[in-house]
């Protein structure tokens, strides 16, 4: 199982799961990141937190435990 977190800078990855339950699994959909989402990597900030994505055409910031919760492929 790979995640968000682990994606390297310039890859595209695409949603396969989330985890995470309640209120903070409904911020993560409720910021488009949803399943069969493509995700752009463009940058991940010095200590590794937050993460930039280009998300369904907009830039995103996430923290590195809300990528955790995102599955990918």
């Amino acid at each position: 199982m790979k995640t968000l977190k682990q994606v390297a800078i310039g890859q595209t990855v695409t949603v396969v799961k989330l985890h995470g339950v309640g209120a903070v699994k409904r911020r993560i959909m409720d910021m488009g990141v949803t399943k069969g989402a493509q995700i752009y990597v463009r940058k991940v900030a010095p200590l590794g937190d937050p993460i930039e994505v280009t998300v369904r055409g907009y830039e995103l910031s996430l923290r590195k435990s809300d990528a955790e919760m995102v599955e990918v492929e």
